[in-house]
């Protein structure tokens, strides 16, 4: 006896990672994406950070509660993920932002400067005082799509590049669409995102560093051959232009302050995209008839997709299996 004909509606990381859940459920799983490819939306340009207690400084206690697992189903999905920790570090003039940070998160350690140079030799002499997030981790998010792309293929998944003429075939329909699902969906918005990717070979970075500040606190995430992802704007704005000029200067900006180095950096990159959000940006899952709706992710979509990949299971199964 098969399972159940499943079509999945975008190949995000959502789409991807409640493919790949349904597929080891035993489901017979079709994705298909308007985009052509894996990660053709916002999850292209993401961080990847795997960080439940960092994003707990500005996100409700049930995305933090569902995040909880989160890296180790990223470590048994996906290759070379990383748990090297968050480190959390702020200018001189912008110490007060590191005081906040530390009063609405837990699970971190205030360290000094010795212990910054033993986790970030380069960062030597560059800050005094920092938070260090031991239990987080990080993927390359263009890998890690690729590599579910990859694993649903082996489960007997399918990846079509045009749409199925009958979606009548299918048992179920999960649509994971994004920002797109706003013509059926008037409570969702477009969450502007800016970032860009920087080669600097003259500094080594082991974990992502979170940079405070009151305007534009940033992250810098350290990819393979030497490769930064500097990001992320946040812009309550549905504007689907290129990144700006200003986001770039604001980004560029903030690599500087971190290490001057990065004025010597290669710019490799420079994007823009647009996250689904719901108004209390908590990601859900919505059922109607045999049709499900898995949105919302905001700036959680790698940390909180497996919870909600569960939560779909649970619909269709009967039972959370994973």
């Amino acid at each position: 006896m098969t399972g159940p004909h499943i079509l999945v509606r975008g190949a995000g990381v959502a789409g991807m990672v409640t493919a790949v859940a349904l597929a080891e459920h035993g489901a017979q799983v079709t994705v298909h994406d308007t985009g052509g490819r894996v990660g053709a939306g916002a999850s292209w340009f993401a961080g990847g950070m795997l960080a439940p207690w960092c994003e707990a400084e500005s996100a409700p206690d049930e995305v933090t509660q569902d995040s909880l697992t989160s890296l180790d189903w990223w470590k048994t999905h996906v290759p070379d993920v990383m748990q090297a920790g968050s480190l959390v570090v702020a200018p001189p003039r912008d110490t007060p932002e590191l005081a906040r940070f530390g009063r609405r998160t837990s699970h971190f350690e205030t360290i000094g400067v010795e212990r910054i140079r033993t986790l970030e030799p380069d960062l030597e002499d560059r800050f005094d005082k920092a938070l260090f997030f031991a239990e987080e981790g990080h993927v390359d998010p263009r890998k890690a799509l690729q590599a579910l792309a990859d694993r649903l293929v082996q489960n007997g998944g399918t990846l079509l590049s045009q749409h199925p003429a009958d979606e009548a075939l299918f048992d179920w329909i999960v649509d994971c669409t994004g920002v797109a699902a706003r013509n059926f969906q008037s409570d969702l918005r477009g969450m502007r995102g800016e970032m860009v990717l920087l080669r600097c070979p003259e500094i080594t970075l082991h974990r992502p560093i979170r940079m405070l500040h009151p305007r534009i606190p940033v992250y810098i995430v350290p990819r393979d051959n030497s490769v930064f992802m500097v990001g992320a704007t946040m812009v309550e704005s549905d504007d689907t232009r290129a990144i700006t000029v200003r986001a770039i200067t604001d980004l560029l900006n903030a690599a500087y302050t971190l290490h001057p180095a990065f004025a010597e950096a290669e710019l490799l990159e420079a994007n823009a995209g647009l996250r689904p959000a719901y108004p209390d940006n908590v990601p859900r899952v919505r059922r109607e008839g045999n049709r499900i709706s898995l949105n919302g992710m905001y700036r959680h979509g790698f940390l909180l997709s497996p919870a909600r990949a569960r939560e779909v299971c649970d619909i269709i199964f009967g039972t959370d299996r994973a």
